[in-house]
């Protein structure tokens, strides 16, 4: 089960890192994607700095609120993602990596109850 949670956990911070990185990367496509979805670009800036918290409080043991709240925040930041995409036309095979990203989510946080269960038993 632990292994199957670090997977999980592992290729979803993988996932988020990737994408904070770029982010503080002046980089033209990322305008124009931001361009196209009608948000500003430094929106980018503020989303990679939590991204990169989030990804540390699933890192840090303890903290069970915190990792809550980091689940919860990947998860509003992909849904958000896949509908601003979608609302402006952008088909969905393009935004295929963020319903992937939601298994990661789903996934690692499935596997950090199940273990937490266990732990209390």
């Amino acid at each position: 089960m632990k292994i199957i949670y670090w997977i999980f956990t592992g290729l979803l911070i993988a996932l988020m890192l990737m994408s904070a990185v770029t982010s503080f990367i002046p980089n033209p496509d990322g305008e124009a994607m931001m361009k196209q979805i009608g948000y500003p670009y430094s929106v980018l800036h503020l989303l990679a700095v939590a991204k990169v918290l989030g990804a540390i409080a699933l890192l840090v043991p303890g903290f069970p609120r915190l990792k809550e709240w980091a689940y919860a925040g990947f998860t509003f930041d992909l849904i958000g993602a896949i509908y601003a995409f979608l609302i402006v036309g952008t088909p969905v095979v393009s935004v295929a990596f963020m319903f992937i990203g939601l298994i990661f989510v789903f996934g690692s946080y499935y596997y950090y109850h199940k273990l937490l269960s266990v732990k209390k038993a």
